[in-house]
């Protein structure tokens, strides 16, 4: 992997950019303790060189179209990245129970999607209000 591409949480051979925040913590992990320390001096750093209120603003949702035939699964993926700006952490909670109901309890596959579109949207807009 060349260092452009780390930078930019790409494989080598063109694969997509990742999630910065996840390579990030990838890269932090497979430090040694000192070596972390001194990323995380560098990282606070960089945030104190940002003047305060000029946050990045938050990226719109990329329009994915859902298709007529969607499995659960798919569907979180597909959810996963449109809304690719939110972290999975906040939503796990909810996400999870829904999938619970799906395959434990066997709430159809369209109920559970109709509401997991509703807990993304609900939570972007609540991190959108909140920047």
């Amino acid at each position: 992997m060349t260092p452009m591409n780390m930078a930019l949480g790409k494989k080598a051979g063109g694969g997509k950019a990742g999630d910065p925040s996840r390579r990030l913590a990838e890269i932090a992990g497979r430090l040694p303790q000192e070596q972390q320390r001194t990323l995380l001096q560098f990282a606070e750093f960089l945030l104190a060189q940002v003047p305060e209120g000029e946050a990045a603003p938050l990226p719109e949702p990329k329009e994915i179209p859902r298709p007529e035939q969607e499995s659960v699964i798919k569907a979180m993926r597909r959810l996963s990245e449109t809304y690719h700006m939110l972290e999975r952490g906040p939503l796990l909670n909810e996400t999870s129970a829904l999938m619970g109901q799906h395959v434990m309890q066997g709430r159809p596959a369209a109920e559970v999607i109709d509401e997991l579109e509703v807990i993304f949207a609900r939570h972007y807009e609540k991190v959108r209000s909140s920047s």
